[in-house]
């Protein structure tokens, strides 16, 4: 609501049991629940203190936001707080709000004399005792507040199903008998720029006889700054003479003080306010004289004067907002920062307005002439029914199938291309003049060009042609299926794939520019010789490479030595250190864990993850 209260947003009001039930699991989970009394004495209170603290904090907290979010009466403004004292009763209201705040406070003097009593507790036994009497005694208290609080939640349930009313917003209000029409009206009036409010009937009785839905309707009527407009039935089919209904329009007159009042009268089509009996014509004619009121003769079946009502009511509340303004000091200080110029006479030489001779008989002539009906003319006419149709302005030889629908594809073909008869004629004709200008030399260009240019374009002729032929022949060859290594292409192949795009020359002529590559695979007889020669770097013949390779072998990597469970070990107790090895081993295999590092938990509830209180984190130990 754009006044500031939104009864919607109201928390739920658990009932007794439920709200005790959730505060104490909220305690036992929120605090600490293991304690040993062989720990010190002020550890002992501490542990107790802090439960009936935070029991005490958890029940005045969620009291005092139930105090906090429902309205109080004297805050809100008079239509809201008359409407609640009509539906709820304002002092039922106030009491059940009133008794919630004392429980509030007991509750809070409880833990505080109980706290007391805690920090000269001498065992695990008297503290528990306390504690356990403290809870009691928060409970009881909220006990006693079952029908308050059974109350509250009625109360928000309701509060929630208000229509939202901005008691500060322009609003119509619809007042009137029973069945004379105020929902019809509502319905037509929804695209207007106000707010409007159907009240319940009102019947012809004293207002101490009226009942809550009747209650409803005055206080709209007292409170809301709005356009009144009453109903009168005058057919008569609401079951009400239209005698009554003046009479009601009187006694409810001092709620319309300082509004602007309309009074309709309605259900015209069924009878007209011609056929209405005499008695009844001079009865609504004395009535409107004597009252000072605007009346306006509607239907809601025919919608006949509904729209001038409407437009006056609106015209109405606007220049009383408007006045309203302008008595406050806010005018003023706006009045004081305007300056209105007034234009002055520059010299005496009067200048009288000059008409044209022709200008009467142009206007007549306009006048005259017949007026074109525009589609403006139409969407006013039509106003809610008014539907935008551009195709009937189009000009085909059968006007019936401009609302035909238009198809993409029409026997296999799309409509678009033949939407111009001589689309292929000019197509042919554009074809030609191309040709023409290709002959022509239109797109040649007139550069000099040396033997090495012309070679080069030449060559690069020769190359996309090749291109092309290549990624020909890649679409017909199957890609190899799997993940199998194409073979690596040496520099014979190299040569020959550059020959056959026309750079074999080029090929030839750069040979120095090749990086012999080391074979990496090793031969059979490397091996042979590795073994014969043993750990010695020969420098004579071909062993020299084999001798470098073994000297940038170790440059590299580490020296390889024995193996880690016999380095450091005598080789007397290599047998002992294995047979310790594989004892501790044991221990681990009996885990099932493939080593030290392993910190697999293969329990699926592991103790240290299911037993003692669980806190508010995951607990996915992942």
């Amino acid at each position: 609501m754009s006044f500031g209260y939104n009864f919607k947003k109201i928390t739920v009001v658990q009932p007794a049991k439920e709200f005790i039930d959730s505060t104490l699991s909220k305690t036992q989970r929120k605090t600490p629940t293991v304690i040993h009394k062989h720990l010190p004495i002020s550890r002992i209170r501490g542990f107790y203190l802090r439960k009936v603290k935070y029991t005490q904090q958890n029940f005045h907290d969620r009291l005092e936001m139930m105090l906090t979010e429902f309205p109080r009466l004297e805050d809100i403004h008079p239509f809201y707080s008359d409407l609640m004292g009509v539906l709820y009763d304002r002092d039922h209201y106030k009491l059940a709000l009133g008794q919630i705040s004392t429980a509030k406070h007991l509750i809070d003097a409880v833990a505080r004399d109980y706290g007391r009593l805690l920090k000269f507790g001498d065992s695990l036994y008297r503290c528990k005792l306390l504690k356990t009497a403290a809870l009691g005694r928060m409970c009881t208290i909220i006990k006693r507040q079952k029908a308050n609080l059974e109350y509250l939640e009625e109360v928000r349930q309701h509060l929630s199903r208000l229509p939202s009313i901005d008691p500060t917003a322009r609003t119509l209000l619809l007042a009137g008998f029973p069945n004379v029409g105020k929902s019809s009206l509502i319905n037509l009036l929804t695209r207007a720029d106000v707010e409007v409010i159907d009240t319940p009937g009102i019947l012809d009785h004293e207002l101490e006889e009226r009942n809550t839905i009747e209650w409803q309707s005055v206080t709209a009527l007292a409170h809301l700054k709005a356009a009144i407009v009453y109903i009168v039935d005058i057919s008569e089919q609401c079951g009400t003479p239209i005698e009554t209904q003046i009479a009601l329009f009187k006694k409810i007159k001092p709620l319309f003080a300082n509004k602007p009042v309309c009074v309709m009268l309605n259900k015209i089509d069924i009878t007209p306010f011609d056929k209405l009996t005499p008695e009844n014509q001079e009865m609504i004619n004395d009535f409107l004289k004597t009252e000072g009121v605007k009346f306006y003769k509607t239907s809601n079946v025919s919608k006949e004067g509904i729209m001038d009502m409407r437009n006056a009511a609106c015209d109405e509340l606007l220049v009383q907002r408007v006045e309203a303004k302008l008595r406050g000091r806010q005018a003023d200080n706006i009045l004081n920062r305007v300056y209105v110029a007034q234009p002055k006479k520059r010299d005496d030489v009067e200048r009288p307005a000059v008409i044209p001779g022709n200008a009467p008989q142009l206007r007549e002539e306009a006048d005259a002439r017949p007026k074109i009906r525009t589609e403006r003319d139409i969407e006013l006419e039509l106003d809610d029914e008014y539907m935008l149709d551009l195709r009937k302005t189009w000009d085909l030889k059968n006007a019936e199938e401009a609302a035909d629908a238009i198809p993409e594809i029409w026997e296999g073909k799309n409509i678009a291309d033949f939407v111009d008869k001589d689309i292929m004629e000019k197509l042919a004709a554009l074809e030609a003049e191309e040709e023409e200008r290709e002959k022509s030399g239109f797109y040649n260009i007139d550069v000099e060009m040396d033997s090495d240019d012309e070679e080069i374009r030449e060559l690069a002729k020769v190359i996309r042609r090749k291109r092309k032929i290549r990624k020909l022949e890649e679409k017909v060859d199957r890609a190899p299926i799997g993940r199998a290594a194409l073979p690596r292409k040496n520099d014979k192949q190299l040569e020959a794939n550059m020959k056959d795009l026309g750079l074999g020359e080029h090929i030839e002529r750069g040979r120095g520019n090749y990086k012999e590559s080391i074979h990496r695979g090793r031969s059979m007889a490397r091996k042979r010789m590795k073994n014969n020669d043993g750990d010695a770097m020969d420098v004579d013949g071909d062993s020299g490479s084999l001798a470098r390779s073994k000297s940038r072998n170790r440059s590299q990597s580490h020296v390889r030595g024995p193996a880690r469970n016999q380095s450091g070990v005598r080789p007397a107790e290599v047998a002992k250190a294995e047979k310790l090895r594989k004892k501790a081993q044991k221990t681990i295999n009996q885990d099932s864990r493939r080593g030290e590092a392993d910190r697999r938990f293969l329990d699926k509830k592991p103790k240290h993850l299911f037993s003692g209180k669980r806190g508010n984190g995951t607990n996915d130990r992942r």
